[in-house]
């Protein structure tokens, strides 16, 4: 009897032992993944490709996730180094730990993957699909003051909506940069001049733009960066009366270093 008492409680540890090795793998997995996502935000941040996914006035909460992560990855791994990483059994019998689940640790990585594996780009004319205003909604243009030939898309429609009569914009020369965005129902000589417009995130992303008439408008494809100079005059766009920018000039530009526009 008392073989048998001495064998079960040789017996009993061993048992643990087949615990230690996944328990530390997950948490050195875990520590893995704090560090990469860490560094994940430092490469977003020192690229520039950061405002591919954010307000530029939300940038500072990137710097603090990356400081947070960073700081969790480097005390998890302190913490192993110093073998107090693996699971300790303070009794034979009560085995209530908590562990971390492999599918939380899959939930904390699936953000550094798909940001890994698909490529930073802001939003083009393939998230639009026809989803396109020529309203500023929410925005009230207040000063026109300011030189309108360096107004942007955004400006331009606000000014349009605080209007009363559209036909005070005949004539008003306009300078503006955006990307190209046409439709099959667009004439061969239309296209819009488009912009992407967020609040805080992609998620809340619209799009918005300017009708241009331009006789070669069939020279530049979907997306490409251009610059648009020319006048407005009002007329027919979409079942519409507004005014449409007749252009004088376009050329194509490179992509601005912030391709959103801030309402």
């Amino acid at each position: 009897m008392q073989a048998a008492d001495h064998l079960h409680k040789h017996e009993h540890p061993h048992d643990h032992d087949h615990h230690h090795a996944p328990d530390a793998l997950q948490a050195w997995l875990k520590t893995a993944i704090l560090l990469a996502l860490g560094a994940y935000f430092i490469y977003n941040i020192a690229s520039g490709n950061l405002t591919n996914y954010i307000n530029q006035r939300f940038a500072w909460l990137s710097y603090v996730a990356a400081a947070l992560f960073l700081a969790l990855g480097a005390a998890g791994a302190w913490d192993l180094l110093r073998g107090q990483g693996r699971v300790q059994c303070a009794c034979e019998h009560d085995h209530d730990h908590q562990h971390i689940t492999w599918l939380a640790l899959a939930i904390v990585a699936l953000p550094l993957v798909l940001g890994t594996l698909v490529p930073s780009r802001p939003l083009g004319s393939a998230a639009i699909n026809g989803d396109i205003s020529l309203n500023a909604a929410g925005a009230n243009f207040t000063s026109f003051s300011a030189d309108p030939l360096q107004w942007n898309v955004l400006d331009w429609l606000r000014a349009f909506n605080s209007a009363d009569d559209p036909e005070r914009f005949n004539g008003q020369e306009a300078d503006v940069i955006g990307f190209v965005y046409r439709e099959a129902t667009f004439p061969e000589d239309t296209f819009m001049v488009a912009r992407f417009t967020i609040s805080c995130c992609v998620a809340d992303a619209s799009a918005i733009g300017l009708p241009v008439v331009w006789q070669n408008a069939g020279d530049f494809p979907q997306d490409t960066w251009v610059q648009v100079r020319g006048v407005f005059e009002v007329g027919a766009f979409r079942g519409d009366t507004v005014p449409v920018l007749h252009a004088a000039g376009v050329e194509t530009v490179q992509q601005p270093e912030h391709p959103y526009l801030y309402p």
